[in-house]
């Protein structure tokens, strides 16, 4: 029996001891293995650094390389990394900064994960720095590509606690990344919503202009402790670079705040910098009334563009400077070209409304409307602009309703008996009915839109996207009393003497439509006849002042004489007449025959004109030449005032009638479609 036990037992021993080396030989394998792959990973990561040396992210091959990197190792950022900026770098719509955030996203996750330590640390031992410096680069390149992202796709929530990672961070040196630079653009940005979209927002534009404020003081803070680590690494000069981009921030906010004193300073601090923000001081300077400097800055910020795909801010704003100075022309030319080069890039929607804003002011409705109608259906992607979709959606509403406000006045103008005509009445009905649903959709967009007071109704803002003249169009109609009181308040109150005349404009147009012609024209003529009003840059502006003391002139006494205030605002800004409810004294002049002149005649006659038979003095005189050059049959129009050619001579090709009417009727007051007209003679521009 115990024999037996002891064989059972030496057996159960063996076996024991069997095991128990199969164990042992299984951790030595492991280990082994444990040990090659991790000597095999090692020796990968080292093959990807050593392929990644020298080599841009933004190059042909950074595509290529980076997914090649991820095959190597996809538990490496750096594959990550490269595919990620790569697409990034070339994204021009929602999708693709999307895609390129996914990739940035997993890069960062992969090189906090591997290089926390480093990442973290922060010293002014150049020896040390040098074993983390690529891990903090990459780190820095990386958060700044994906904060672009973010803001490009408007996931505020995401940016923002990808900002508060970064504060953890507190990288001694920022070179894209500068956290409290965007968390303060972060909050200007988002500045209308509340704590219960954004729960990182205030719950007032006041509180979360003041929050962004201190946000940017934090910055400064910072900077300082960083310059006290890294002035022995780098340079003692370290916070004087490094603080204009704080100086920058501070310039928007207090522009935006309309602090013009505390914004000057900002600007005035960055003019002695190389990075001076022209662009920017450009709008600084339009809502002061400064708008020949304003132009200036916005060329010159466009000839310093470095083409990349966001919005170029000074070729939209352009436009409102050249509807304001009636060199429309000028603007159409500009804008065509950039959206032909651009093509379907951010800013191609903004850039189409622009476009629309000139072709309307300079007559073109139907043309106008095209565009206006592209921008609305393109999904834009706010890049490098504080300008958001509720900016865009409001501008595109408001130019639609001008424009149609400018076919209701269409109509009225080609036929000054409309009231006898069925067809007309019908028309005018259908579109006014399209017009008050135009005026419900904006109400709508306005009654959600906190910065109404700060932007849109207080005029001249730095993040208003519309002229003074397009706000009057989308008041008018609107409660007369209220907006009375709010611009005889402004005219007190705001401390931007320039722009105190447009206020003036504003009331005047108010007691007008309250039937207070006497007391409108001490404002309207208060405002034309200010001395400081820059007879270039603002036309439109005396145009529209001229336009409503004749209306207030003729109010009072039907028959008083205004031809001499309508000569100069045929001068000024002729094809905005067409659009008012003004009747020009002109005089027609005809040379030359036509099958179709008696036609003609007929439709000159019903035009909303008062023609008369003899030219005098401040009655503009129309030329119209006909010509046949074989089976072609030309006419040419020109508009002399005073013996000054103010309509240069312009040529239409027609067979019939339906061929140049109503493009004819137009052309007098300078209303011509480029791709469809030829300028006869450009040396009559000189006369």
């Amino acid at each position: 029996m115990v024999q037996n036990k002891l064989i059972m037992f030496n057996s159960h021993f063996n076996k024991t001891i069997a095991n128990f080396l199969l164990v042992i030989l299984f951790i030595s394998l492991l280990s082994f293995t444990k040990n090659n792959f991790a000597q095999s990973k090692q020796s990968l990561r080292y093959e990807i650094d050593a392929k990644r040396g020298g080599m841009s992210y933004t190059s042909k091959d950074a595509l290529p390389r980076g997914r090649e990197f991820k095959r190597l190792d996809s538990t490496y950022y750096v594959g990550w990394m490269f595919e990620g900026t790569y697409k990034f770098e070339h994204a021009a719509d929602y999708l693709g900064f999307k895609m390129a955030a996914d990739q940035l996203n997993k890069a960062l996750k992969l090189l906090e994960k591997d290089f926390k330590k480093e990442i973290y640390t922060r010293t002014s031992d150049v020896f040390e720095y040098l074993k983390v410096m690529k891990y903090q680069r990459d780190w820095d390149y990386i958060v700044y590509n994906l904060t672009q992202c973010y803001s490009n796709t408007e996931e505020a929530d995401k940016l923002w606690a990808l900002l508060q990672k970064c504060r953890k961070v507190n990288s001694q040196l920022e070179v894209y990344a500068d956290t409290y630079n965007y968390l303060a653009w972060t909050v200007h940005r988002n500045r209308f919503y509340t704590s219960s979209k954004y729960p990182f927002l205030r719950n007032s534009i006041d509180e979360n202009e003041h929050y962004a404020n201190k946000l940017l003081d934090s910055g400064i803070l910072k900077i300082k402790n960083d310059a006290a680590i890294n002035k022995t690494l780098f340079t003692a000069n370290y916070e004087n670079e490094k603080i204009p981009g704080v100086w920058h921030y501070k310039s928007i906010l207090f522009s935006y705040q309309l602090n013009i004193e505390s914004g000057a300073y900002y600007y005035e601090k960055l003019r002695q910098t190389v990075y001076f923000p022209k662009n920017n001081f450009a709008t600084f300077c339009m809502i002061q009334g400064k708008f020949r400097e304003a132009e200036k800055y916005y060329n010159q910020a466009k000839e310093d563009e470095s083409g990349d795909k966001r919005m170029k801010e000074p070729y939209y704003y352009s436009s409102i400077v050249n509807a304001y100075k009636n060199a429309n022309n000028i603007g159409i030319e500009e804008l065509k070209s950039l959206i032909k080069a651009n093509g379907s890039t951010p800013g191609f929607g903004w850039y189409n409304i622009a476009l629309a804003r000139n072709l309307l002011y300079n007559g073109q409705i139907d043309i106008a409307k095209r565009y206006a109608k592209r921008a609305e259906q393109f999904k834009e992607i706010h890049v490098g602009t504080t300008l958001g979709q509720s900016h865009y959606d409001f501008t595109i509403s408001l130019i639609n309703l001008i424009v149609k406000n400018r076919e209701i006045e269409t109509v009225k103008y080609l036929n000054k008996n409309w009231w006898y005509s069925p067809t007309d009445l019908k028309r005018l009905a259908q579109l006014t009915i399209e017009k008050y649903g135009m005026q419900f959709l904006i109400i709508n967009q306005f009654a959600n839109n906190p910065e109404r007071d700060r932007v849109v109704y207080k005029l001249f803002s730095t993040e208003s996207t519309v002229s003074f003249d397009e706000v009057w169009q989308l008041l008018d109609g609107f409660s007369v009393n209220f907006f009375l009181d709010k611009y005889i308040s402004e005219i007190s109150n705001d401390k931007r003497f320039q722009i105190k005349r447009y206020y003036q404009l504003f009331v005047g147009k108010l007691l007008f439509k309250k039937n207070n012609y006497k007391e409108a024209l001490t404002y309207l003529n208060s405002a034309y006849h200010e001395m400081q009003v820059d007879e270039e840059y603002e036309k439109l502006f005396k145009a529209r002042c001229l336009e409503t003391i004749i209306q207030c002139k003729l109010a009072i006494n039907k028959k008083q004489n205004v031809h001499k205030e309508l000569a100069i605002l045929f001068e000024l800004y002729p094809q905005l007449i067409p659009f008012s409810t003004l009747v020009p004294k002109l005089h027609l002049q005809i040379k030359g025959s036509s099958p179709i002149q008696a036609e003609l005649n007929k439709n000159l006659l019903g035009l909303n004109i008062d023609w008369v038979e003899n030219s005098s003095v401040d009655i503009p005189t129309i030329d119209l030449v006909f010509t046949k050059s074989g089976a072609t049959y030309n006419i040419q129009t020109k508009s002399v005032l005073n013996g000054k050619t103010i309509i240069p001579m312009t040529q239409f090709t027609y067979k019939n009638m339906s061929d140049i009417w109503p493009k004819l009727a137009f052309s007098i007051f300078g209303v011509t479609d480029a791709d469809e007209s030829t300028e006869i003679n450009k040396g009559l521009k000189k006369n």
